[in-house]
């Protein structure tokens, strides 16, 4: 099979014409037109994914985050994004990426995030117009409403965190959350308007945690965090729709890549 027969697999799931505008997705590095001998799947594509791809000879990174997001001025391996594209380009590697387009997409990221945590009745936070199938975020409900601190400790349970922020409490039962994957502070006003007990994301600031206003908990559990599953769930897609890859490609596998590319580490006060 052809890197562009896999990708189109994967637009089926989340079309590049959902990603955001500032957004850079799509095949950045290889040709369309290459045989695939094996994929490796991945949050984000550093140069030890690139040597992981190696060492399991997958010349297809599926990558959730971009590694070039903005414009290359140069090639030269001064920064940590230069040398992954030299190392990937030297070693026949392609890299393709899908973060906001699959964001948007209803069985996305927030969709992943929703099973997690066994949410039911899936909506999207901030649907596209005309569409209520596409957007950002989700709000669904818990089967049994719980208490606040039962339900921290249950995010920081699923979500394998190391801690988590939250806002301060309201004293209400949780049973309707809002999720949205990645840095969500810019919904956290769709959350309230959608009357969500609980609205879970990443990378809110001092003054985000403002704008709870005693009328929702927000939590904070970690860009990584909030977006780990996202690679299971493309393995899983792919396993579904090429299941016969090995009959295309003999040698081929598809990887769920076993390292963990999350850049932030946490020393745990115990005093």
């Amino acid at each position: 099979m052809t890197i562009k027969e896999i990708t189109n697999y994967l637009e089926e799931l989340a079309p590049l014409s959902q990603a955001e505008d500032f957004d850079n997705v799509g095949l950045l590095i290889g040709n369309a037109k290459t045989k695939v001998t094996g994929i490796l799947v991945t949050l984000d594509a550093l140069e030890k994914t690139v040597d992981e791809a190696i060492a399991n000879h997958c010349n297809l990174i599926v990558s959730f985050h971009p590694i070039i997001f903005k414009a290359l001025k140069k090639l030269n391996g001064d920064s940590y994004v230069e040398r992954v594209a030299i190392k990937a380009i030297k070693n026949n590697i392609a890299i393709y990426t899908m973060h906001t387009a699959l964001d948007n997409s209803f069985y996305g990221v927030s969709a992943k995030m929703c099973a997690v945590l066994g949410l039911e009745n899936r909506k999207i936070l901030i649907p596209k117009e005309n569409n209520p199938k596409i957007g950002m975020g989700m709000i669904a409900t818990l089967p049994t409403e719980m208490t606040e601190k039962d339900f921290l400790n249950l995010v920081a349970l699923k979500f394998h965190a190391k801690g988590v922020r939250h806002s301060n409490f309201t004293h209400q039962k949780i049973k309707k959350v809002a999720l949205l994957g990645g840095s969500g502070a810019f919904a956290i006003a769709n959350a309230k308007a959608k009357n969500a007990d609980a609205y879970i994301s990443a990378d809110f600031n001092y003054h985000d945690f403002f704008k709870a206003e005693d009328k929702l908990l927000l939590i904070d559990i970690g860009h990584y965090e909030s977006e780990q599953f996202t690679k299971s769930l493309l393995v899983d897609y792919l396993n579904k729709k090429i299941s016969n890859f090995a009959t295309y490609s003999p040698a081929g596998r598809i990887i769920l890549s076993g390292k963990n590319t999350n850049p932030i580490n946490y020393l745990l006060n115990n005093g």
